[in-house]
Order: C-alpha cells, then structure tokens, then sequence
C-alpha cells in the first residue's frame, strides 16, 4: 500500500532535518491546523450549510457518515470516500468545503464495519505502530464486493435526500487507499455515478478482473486520476495503463502527475502541499460540474 512508503519517505525526510518521527509528526500538526483555519474561514465567508450526522443502512452494517449541503436549492451528490486514516476533521473540512461548492456531500466512514467515526482524529495518529495496528483488521474487513454494496446503498441515500438534485450525476472521490474506491463506485451503479476522482490513489492497477483499471469499461463515468510523484516514480506504468484501459473503454479520463509526494490533497497529512492540492482541487471541480 502506498500509504506503507509514505512512511518511509517522511521518516527520511525528517531525519535529513535532523528530526525524529515524533517532532515531524508535531511539526506537521501545527501545519494542518493552519491549513484547516484557514480553510474554515473562507467556507464561513460563502453560503449557508447544513451539517448533520447520518447513518446509512447497508447490507453489511449501519454506516455512520456525515451529509453536508447548502441550505437552499437541490444540488448534485457526491460520495467523498477519506484516506487511511478515516474520517476525521480534517474530511469534514473537505467536505463542508465541498459542500460550499454546490454539492451535496456525503463523507463516509468506510471502516464501520469495526468501529463508529472518528477512528483517529489525526494522519499522525496512523503513523505510530499502535495506530497501524489498530487500523490492520480494519482494512482487512473491506473487500472489493463490499464496496460495491456500500457504493449502491450510498447512491440510494443520496437519491431520497431533497436536497440532492436526482436529475443530476452522482460523483465520487476517494484519497490514498480509497482512491480505486471511485472507480469500484462508477461501476456498481453506472447508471448514477457519473464522475470519478481518485487522488494519490493506491492499487489502481492490477491484472485481476475486478482491478480498477478493468472495471472502468464498466462505468459510465467521466475520470480524474491525480498521481503523486513519488507513487510515479514507483510504478511509472501506471498512468500509462490508466490511460490505455480509459480509451479502450471510450471513457474521458484526466491522468495527470502532480508536483507533490503521497497524501498531498490531504489538509493534515505531512505532504500536505497547499499549491498542488489547490489545483488538484479545480480540476476535481470541472469534472463534477459535468455531472
């Protein structure tokens, strides 16, 4: 999991400042905190929100998530799937911003298979052994058929929801390890979702016939794959084969290398890269303003 080499990549990077894993991760906590502020604070300048905590049946479980959406007017859904670390505040940001944006927004605890949201309240907290620990049978409970289930009941949820426009596309995006989440979602109800972004997504390509990148010729979707640098350098072929699978399935799909390392999009991840993750974010936009 690419998740697993980030881990690498900032423990080298803190030792070349001189620092241990522990001050790097206070370093960058102080740094989301920022980010996060800021962010609130331009969401409090735009339209009214609604905020509320749902609870979404499936047939495995009760999901518990977070529903977001301007209080006036119906608006076009979204399912927002968070990185390893699950959902937190830093996701409600994303979300709530999202929101702001004219979306209906639903953010997902992909883990209530285990446990209610918030598992962790930071990146930091994934990254000591305890963390990791806590989170392995977590991720072990999510197979690609469960997400297929979770994605038809949270496109069913956001049907009945009025402030949810049915007449319009649904999108998805997922970060990290949930990233090939947004492909699984487009192809188990394409005829709802129809828009995909996957930022530094991990395992997106596969030889296996449930790989995301086979699944897209079964969607109907319209695709933004953000690559992390990093991840690139690992495995240079697999923007190539994102691309091949999309145009054999004569499906649009932006894949694109972004300047920054795993988890750049994330507001408290440690490769938080406000530049990058600002345009990241804009292209997401134009993809979802097509649905």
């Amino acid at each position: 999991m690419c998740d697993d080499f980030t881990l690498t990549d900032d423990d080298a990077k803190a030792a070349a400042r001189g620092l241990s894993r522990r001050d790097f991760s206070a370093m960058t906590a102080i740094t989301a905190a920022t980010a996060m502020a800021s962010a609130n604070a331009a969401i409090a300048a735009g339209p009214a929100l609604v905020e509320r905590d749902v609870t979404v049946t499936t047939p495995d479980g009760a999901c518990d998530a977070v529903l977001f959406h301007p209080a006036k007017g119906r608006h076009p859904g979204v399912i927002m799937w968070p990185d390893i670390a699950g959902l937190r505040p830093a996701y409600r940001v994303m979300a709530r911003r999202l929101a702001a944006d004219g979306y209906a927004v639903l953010l997902v605890n992909h883990y209530y298979r285990n446990a209610h949201a918030p598992i962790m309240a930071t990146m930091a907290e994934w990254r000591t052994p305890e963390g990791q620990e806590k989170l392995k049978p977590m991720i072990a409970a999510i197979t690609p058929a469960g997400i297929a289930r979770d994605a038809k009941a949270f496109v069913a949820f956001l049907d009945k929801q009025p402030a949810v426009d049915t007449k319009r596309g649904i999108g998805s995006c997922g970060y990290c390890m949930t990233g090939p989440y947004t492909v699984r979602t487009a192809a188990a109800v394409p005829g709802r979702v129809t828009a995909a972004a996957s930022f530094h997504g991990a395992g997106l390509v596969g030889e296996e016939a449930d790989s995301p990148n086979r699944l897209i010729a079964a969607t109907r979707a319209s695709f933004l794959f953000a690559i992390a640098q990093n991840d690139d350098v690992r495995a240079p072929g697999d923007k190539d084969a994102l691309r091949a699978a999309a145009s054999a399935a004569h499906r649009p799909a932006e894949v694109e290398v972004y300047h920054a390392d795993h988890g750049w999009c994330t507001l408290d991840a440690p490769s938080y890269n406000k530049g990058e993750a600002e345009r990241a974010w804009a292209r997401m936009l134009v993809l979802f303003g097509k649905l």
